[in-house]
């Protein structure tokens, strides 16, 4: 191909078409013809960048893995400007890009871009603009990357939070079919012994002392194995079995209010009475089972929705830090308790709220918390306080992990860079969390020692 043709095919560009002609020969004279069969390796992170590349046919594309597996993030065809460009910070690419097609590519190397930019600024204009649209579109993709991932937590996290109430759900349910079956059976039994108004009362009072004293007591271990010793001693002296002694046990009833019952009833009725109230203090105990844990998978549904903000409009509100801290820790109070971290979340009453996203806050938190559980040691501390400031909140999340290395400080908040190891982490949570942060007029810093690192965010107050 000519030189004259390159130009004729520069002018034909869609993106660096409408610069100068002698700018587009000044580009054509700088640069070399290369062709690529389908299926070839262009780069990749560990190979940096140096030239740029301006598509003239054919297609390409570049995978990014951010721990979930590639995806690919965006494609080039002819038309299309990519590779190193006037003015990007970026280095290397972000993951490993590829030709598509046989693709067609005039190659200029960056060694030129300084006289580029002095002599060529139509071209220097539309590659900086070319440059800010590929960076918006990483951006979006980086941010996507993170939720889901963050998804992924937050549904390992749920699932796991939701296992025992909705398991307790399930096993007290069973019980409770086969103690209401129990409870018929034996009221039936008392039924036929024709008691008197004056016994059938003595049962009633019972079995009120029984619930009161329930609510009120509660036995340790060592306590209830010997107050069950008591109740089958008791039975035996009055010649009746110990099938019931286990759940009288729990009824915390004193012995004299079974020798009344007992005087009142006589031991012919005293079983089934017996056999009654057990029943019946069983089917409480179990009912209260069930709604305590349907209530924990209520609580947790609404702490969800509370994180996520799903019902939410998509405008700037005043929102409460202390409720998305607490929905936050809804979430990882499973990591939290498998790795055996305390973590403690301190919120004043009267903290003044701040406005904007809640959703976005919630990532935030989630994000800092999360690492936060990470660094802990098994066993350690993360103590979580938001404070009000010179009109502003002021949340701190603190743990007592071994700190951020000095050498990885100034790099803490950049992009892929992570201390965690290799498939532990994406290098985008501090970077997205920065990013949130400074959407809301806030700012993070972070203080780091052996023992004690702290991030500070800090928002204006609304």
């Amino acid at each position: 191909m000519t030189a004259l043709d390159l130009v004729e095919r520069l002018a034909a560009h869609r993106t660096l078409g409408s610069a100068p002609r002698e700018q587009l020969e000044w580009l054509a004279s700088r640069g070399t013809l290369r062709q690529f069969a389908a299926g070839e390796t262009l780069g990749s992170m560990d190979v940096p960048l140096r030239s740029l590349w301006v598509v003239l046919s054919g297609r390409m594309s570049i995978e990014v893995d951010r721990g979930a597996g590639p995806r690919k993030v965006m494609t080039w065809r002819g038309g299309d400007v990519t590779g190193t460009l006037p003015y990007s910070r970026v280095t290397a690419p972000p993951g490993h890009s590829f030709t598509e097609e046989a693709s067609e590519i005039l190659e200029v190397s960056g060694d030129h871009f300084p006289e580029m930019i002095v002599r060529c600024h139509e071209i220097t204009t539309i590659l900086v603009h070319v440059m800010l649209d590929r960076a918006r579109r990483f951006t979006w993709s980086d941010l996507h990357d993170e939720k889901m991932l963050s998804l992924g937590r937050l549904a390992a996290g749920l699932a796991h939070e939701l296992n025992n109430p909705a398991s307790a759900v399930a096993r007290s349910a069973k019980e409770l079919s086969a103690r209401l079956f129990e409870m018929e059976a034996s009221a039936l039994a008392l039924g036929a012994q024709r008691l008197t108004a004056e016994q059938l009362g003595e049962i009633a009072r019972v079995r009120a002392l029984c619930a009161e004293i329930a609510a009120r007591e509660a036995l340790a271990p060592m306590e209830r194995a010997d107050r069950e010793e008591a109740i089958t001693g008791w039975l035996a002296a009055h010649g009746l079995r110990g099938e019931v002694a286990s759940a009288l046990a729990e009824t915390s009833l004193p012995l004299d209010c079974l020798d009344r019952l007992a005087a009142a009833l006589g031991n012919d009725a005293l079983e089934f009475a017996l056999r009654s109230l057990a029943a019946s203090h069983r089917t409480r105990v179990l009912s209260g089972e069930v709604e305590a844990a349907a209530s924990r998978i209520h609580s947790l549904v609404a702490a969800i929705k509370g994180f996520t903000y799903m019902d939410q409009t998509n405008l700037p509100l005043p929102v409460s830090i202390g409720q998305g801290l607490a929905d936050t820790m809804a979430v990882l109070a499973g990591k939290a308790r498998a790795k055996s971290v305390t973590v403690s979340v301190r919120v004043p009453d009267d903290l003044p709220k701040v406005e904007g996203f809640g959703g976005e806050l919630n990532q935030v938190w989630a994000n800092l918390i999360d690492n936060a559980i990470d660094a802990a040691p098994p066993s350690g501390r993360v103590e979580v306080t938001a404070t009000r400031g010179d009109r502003s909140v002021v949340v701190r999340v603190v743990d007592d992990g071994p700190g951020v290395p000095a050498e990885a400080m100034s790099r803490i908040f950049d992009p892929f860079f992570t201390t965690k190891p290799q498939g532990e982490g994406t290098g985008l949570g501090l970077d997205i969390a920065r990013r949130l942060v400074r959407q809301h007029d806030g700012q993070i810093e972070v203080e780091s020692r052996p023992g004690h690192t702290e991030f500070r965010v800090i928002l204006p107050a609304a």
